[in-house]
């Protein structure tokens, strides 16, 4: 999931080498946290939050075939 998640980011940001992805995993959830530049977190997030719910949406489909739940967590 974690990969996933850093490679969506690294296509949106204007700095790819600064995104960083940690992946904390429970019995049935995982938690991934995102860092990005400060100057590329409104690509991150988007206008009204629209591309950070659509990474969301993908993560959370592609966890669904293992039956865990996914957090992600963008983080400054």
């Amino acid at each position: 999931m974690g990969e996933l998640v850093e490679m969506i980011a690294k296509a949106l940001v204007d700095y790819p080498e600064e995104v960083s992805v940690n992946e904390v995993e429970g019995s049935q959830s995982i938690i991934i946290e995102l860092k990005v530049a400060p100057e590329d977190m409104g690509k991150i997030i988007g206008k009204q939050g629209r591309i950070a719910k659509a990474i969301r949406t993908v993560v959370k489909a592609a966890a669904t075939k293992e039956n865990k739940r996914v957090i992600v967590e963008i983080l400054q």
